[in-house]
């Protein structure tokens, strides 16, 4: 029994090995329009993109549930959903994910009925990269307008310009940004993410307990074996040699 036992879970833990050396599915996502805020009744397209297999757009919105597209709120074509008239409901989380589970990156999308919105990328910036944030009124002309830019709640410019640009940024320049038009009204904070490309990717997590022990289980049989062989060579060695 003990060895049906001990075979049985060297079967799994060979498969399990097996199944975990093979490469990691990876998942991207692209917005189109390339930002994070949206005026009610603009469109949005989402895009997946999986090295290997499939993958599906999801959402995690005011309703507090995971929704798939193109349920009610997308049209899917290819790899790619539309919402082709955004709503305020439409504000939340959306992300790709494979048949196995494996995510790309989550894209916060904002949709105001207001009059101003920040436009500023919705992925993670490159360490050193420049970024241009943008101040953009529905219904105004900046010309002659006051347009402040803040940033955790911290004012960092102001001028009579729509735009202002991030040289060369670092982690320092991680966090809410905003801006506000004079007599136009202000937008809604928008998170900017920093990310090191010296750094690896943090999805790639050492080796859980689990998997730590069948490595070990698959690996002492091949290990014994060796040492085996080991000895019945050097046993047979010293047979055939001659008596002293």
């Amino acid at each position: 029994m003990k060895t049906l036992l001990f075979y049985y879970y060297y079967s799994v833990c060979v498969f399990h090995s097996l199944a975990s050396s093979d490469p990691k599915t990876e998942v991207f996502i692209q917005i189109t329009p390339s930002r994070s805020q949206f005026f009610k009744y603009e469109q949005v397209s989402l895009s997946c993109e999986v090295s290997a297999g499939g993958s599906r757009l999801k959402r995690n919105t005011t309703t507090g549930e995971t929704e798939t597209c193109p349920f009610s709120w997308g049209i899917l074509k290819g790899s790619t959903c539309t919402i082709n008239t955004a709503y305020p409901s439409d504000t939340g989380l959306y992300w790709c994910e494979s048949g196995s589970g494996q995510r790309s990156q989550t894209v916060h999308i904002s949709v105001t009925a207001g009059s101003v919105i920040l436009e500023s990328p919705a992925l993670p910036v490159t360490e050193g990269d420049s970024v241009t944030l943008r101040c953009r009124s529905k219904t105004r002309i900046l010309s002659n307008l006051k347009v402040d830019f803040s940033k955790d709640g911290l004012l960092i410019t102001s001028s009579f310009t729509e735009n202002t640009t991030l040289h060369s940024v670092s982690k320092s320049d991680e966090g809410l940004y905003k801006c506000h038009i004079s007599g136009a009204g202000e937008s809604a904070e928008s998170r900017l993410t920093i990310i090191d490309p010296a750094v690896p990717d943090a999805s790639a997590a050492p080796l859980s307990i689990s998997v730590l022990v069948c490595h070990v289980v698959v690996g002492i049989p091949y290990l014994m074996t060796t040492i085996l062989l080991v000895f019945i060579c050097r046993d047979k060695r010293r047979a055939l040699q001659p008596p002293a």
